[in-house]
């Protein structure tokens, strides 16, 4: 199986895997090694007391998209592993007044995360999300540590 097919398996199985995400309208556009894009559409479920996309929308998207990029970063052993989101924060910069997308990059090489975990039986890692309005502009970004040991039996 080639590359990108087994990205597009992960995409298609964690959209359907995570109900919350799904709920709050997040929808993962793409993952490879280490990276992956969301975004939230505009929906009036979405937003906040002024018309613009709620904070706590924001801030599924960016796990989301950080999630779906640990598991590009662990594809070769995502199956083995059990990764939990251990802590995270979020800065806003502006309003969403649109479609907001996230993308997530790992800051760490993947190859030696999976290393770690094969060695050491877990790993902790950042995962840095910047998130940007219809126009481009950055309107926040999120950091989430992200701890991936081996599945228990």
């Amino acid at each position: 199986m080639e590359t990108t097919q087994i990205y597009d398996m992960i995409r298609s199985q964690l959209g359907q895997s995570v109900p919350f995400a799904r709920l709050a309208g997040v929808e993962i556009d793409s993952i490879a090694g280490g990276r992956a894009s969301a975004h939230l559409p505009f929906r009036p479920e979405g937003l906040n007391h002024i018309g613009t996309q709620h904070a706590a929308a924001l801030f599924a998207l960016g796990e989301t998209a950080s999630g779906a990029a640990m598991a590009g970063a662990f594809a070769p052993i995502l199956l083995e592993i059990r990764p939990v989101a251990a802590e995270a924060s979020i800065r806003y910069f502006g309003l969403a007044k649109g479609a907001v997308t996230a993308e997530a990059r790992v800051e760490a090489e993947p190859d030696a995360l999976i290393e770690a975990v094969r060695t050491e039986g877990l790993v902790r890692f950042p995962i840095v999300v910047s998130l940007r309005g219809e126009d481009g502009i950055e309107i926040g970004e999120m950091m989430v540590d992200w701890h991936v040991s081996k599945k228990r039996t």
